[in-house]
């Protein structure tokens, strides 16, 4: 039997956010221009796996992903255990900045999904100049909510396996088992309360309608990819975001659902390569 040793390299990082030191793993792999990429909700850099051992990627960009704080391998701060974790927008931006300055990442492309798609939208309207492209993957400026995180976490509830069971219907019907549950296990996994407390941005304070008016697509070329299946961030409100947004480039993904890069990496792929292929030439 022989060993497959894949390419992605995993370190820590520690740096200051909103004036406490975070310790912050990330993974990356491949060389070039940087290529840093947000989660969704809940879950961590995992997601972006297959991104990070796909050699038609790594040949030209360094793909880099990392777990927010309280995400997967990196820690909540000192002292998180008297406070309720939630994100904010300030925070979530502030978050993203500090970590490509701690790297000395100069004008990165950065790709977000759900809500990391979400603040790829503010951070095109607040600091396009910092980036050589976005991609908001499953991003639009806000969406009703369709769930209840009032009990996610309680003492009688598996905060984790019931996170999986809500996401579980925004993946793709024709999405590979063995990604769906890869996908699903990573939810399984997070820590108490932090699915909660992502989704306060997405609900509450991460409403970006009307707020939008800085993006200067000339400036930093901005993607929007929604899968067809997702009725968390619809194509309907993708499309709606871009409506407002001139030069704005949008592609609805057949096939795919919330989580396209895990839940079927290589249906993703057909839609992800020409975006990089075009940032690439710029």
């Amino acid at each position: 039997m022989s060993a497959a040793l894949e390419p992605i390299v995993g370190r820590y990082v520690s740096f200051d956010i909103a004036g406490k030191i975070c310790r912050v793993y990330f993974e990356e792999a491949g060389s070039g221009i940087p290529l840093v990429c947000l989660h969704t909700a809940g879950a961590d850099s995992r997601q972006y796996r297959h991104m990070m051992c796909d050699p038609d990627i790594t040949s030209r960009y360094r793909v880099i992903a990392f777990d927010l704080p309280w995400h997967g391998k990196s820690y909540p701060p000192e002292g998180w255990q008297d406070e309720e974790y939630r994100l904010s927008t300030d925070r979530y931006v502030e978050t993203v900045l500090a970590f490509c300055d701690a790297l000395a990442l100069e004008r990165p492309a950065l790709i977000g999904c759900s809500i990391g798609g979400r603040i790829v939208l503010e951070l095109a309207n607040l600091h396009g100049a910092r980036f050589r492209a976005l991609i908001g993957v499953e991003a639009a400026d806000f969406q009703e909510p369709w769930y209840d995180t009032s009990w996610l976490h309680r003492g009688d509830v598996h905060g984790g396996e019931v996170c999986a069971a809500l996401v579980s219907g925004l993946v793709a019907p024709q999405s590979p088992a063995v990604y769906r549950h890869e996908t699903l296990w990573q939810y399984m996994q997070g820590g108490p309360g932090v699915f909660r407390g992502d989704l306060y941005f997405y609900r509450v304070d991460g409403d970006l309608r009307g707020r939008l008016d800085g993006i200067r697509t000339e400036q930093c070329p901005l993607y929007l990819l929604t899968g067809e299946y997702d009725f968390s961030c619809t194509p309907e409100d993708t499309l709606r975001t871009a409506a407002g947004i001139p030069g704005v480039q949008v592609t609805i993904m057949r096939e795919l659902g919330h989580f396209p890069m895990s839940e079927n990496p290589r249906q993703f792929r057909g839609y992800v390569l020409p975006v990089l292929d075009a940032i690439a030439r710029q």
